[in-house]
């Protein structure tokens, strides 16, 4: 029975053989292509050649395991092994363009925020610790320019002062050796949001910090700072542990506690003394400057508020009275404070026209308190 289909046995086994050789050539054929050399066993045999091949069941299976041991146990050859530019490009792949390169260090390290410890109460002389550092302040009112200057004397720190924002980057564009600009958000000619701009798309400003200086506190208005690139806020009145905080955090000076009291003053219905002296470092006679300054700035504030008022001025209007609310507040003056705050927002409605009510309320409130001043100095 066996030899009954001998004949399609040995076809089946020739069919297979054939296939085999050609599955041989055709990976030979691939190999070479890549520059792999054909072993002699995997070349395409001669008409001759293949006559003397033995078609015998037996020998042919034990060939096709021999070759198998072969190609498996190749001396002078590699495997061949996808290398990422085939099939997709699934192996390693050098240079991949879309592969985030690793972050170099920043210029950015210089400003990251330190921890401040746990201190007493600031006075001026804790600004002693900072001395040496490089401020440049931008501010534009004259009396703020004032309460800083006398906070920071004596205590070693450089102070470069600018009235604008363009002021501010002129000096930079000369010499950028500060290490921190307080910046007041509402200048003339270029504000200070437009001012932070530029100095944070300039590389060479990598290294300052920029510390917004504003009576805006609403989340909209810090949220603006904070997207112009300025890294805090210090809001106006500007209290000295929080500028001493800001100042410890990016400098890291070594600091201590400071334990001095401040000296008790008069308060009055119009003028809360204790406020007004904090601000000033506990200093009774840079308060009496400050008080003065207030006095030749600001005693006929009323007027000038009305007249840009009846002209439609709203603009320097509301302008007036946000310098207005930070010096009422860096003197103690705290019933003024409320009332041109509610005069900032009352301006805004020009066809009820509710400031005039307001505006005859700062009137009888400034005269009340020029006195209180004077009787003070």
């Amino acid at each position: 029975m066996f030899q009954e289909y001998l004949y399609e046995i040995i076809a089946l086994i020739v069919l297979l053989t054939i296939l085999v050789i050609y599955f041989l050539m055709a990976k030979s054929k691939h190999q070479e292509d890549d520059g792999f050399e054909i072993p002699n066993r995997f070349k395409l045999k001669s008409a001759d050649e293949l006559e003397e091949i033995n078609f015998e069941p037996e020998t042919v299976i034990e060939d096709i395991k021999k070759e198998k041991e072969n190609i498996q146990e190749t001396d002078s050859h590699e495997p061949f092994i996808l290398h990422g530019a085939e099939e997709g490009s699934f192996g390693n792949i050098e240079n991949n363009p879309f592969e985030e390169e690793p972050e170099e260090a920043s210029a950015k390290s210089y400003r990251v925020k330190g921890v401040v410890p746990p201190h007493g109460k600031i006075s001026k002389d804790n600004f002693k610790d900072f001395a040496g550092i490089k401020l440049l302040i931008a501010e534009d009112n004259l009396i703020n320019q004032k309460v800083i200057n006398g906070l920071l004397s004596d205590s070693g720190i450089e102070i470069t002062m600018a009235d604008d924002g363009q002021i501010a980057l002129d000096i930079l564009e000369k010499n950028n050796d500060f290490n921190m600009v307080i910046m007041d958000a509402h200048m003339p000619r270029v504000d200070g949001f437009e001012a932070t701009r530029a100095i944070r798309a300039n590389p060479n400003y990598e290294h300052i910090v920029v510390v917004a200086l504003s009576g805006d506190t609403a989340a909209d208005d810090v949220k603006k700072m904070t997207d112009s690139g300025m890294q805090e806020h210090l809001e106006k009145p500007l209290r000295m542990d929080a500028l001493y905080d800001v100042l410890y955090a990016y400098t890291k000076a070594n600091t201590s506690d400071a334990d001095s009291e401040f000296v008790e003053v008069i308060m009055t219905n119009e003028l809360n003394g204790d406020k007004g002296l904090a601000v000033c470092g506990g200093d009774d006679n840079f308060y009496r400057d400050i008080l003065n300054e207030f006095i030749n700035n600001y005693s006929n504030s009323s007027k000038q508020l009305q007249k840009l008022l009846q002209n439609g001025d709203i603009k320097n209007a509301d302008a007036m009275l946000l310098d207005l609310i930070g010096i009422a507040a860096n003197i103690g003056a705290d019933k003024i404070k409320e009332i041109v705050q509610d005069l900032k927002e009352a301006i805004k409605d020009t066809e009820e026209m509710s400031y005039i009510t307001l505006m005859d309320e700062y009137e009888k409130h400034l005269t009340a308190l020029i006195k209180d001043i004077k009787d003070y100095l």
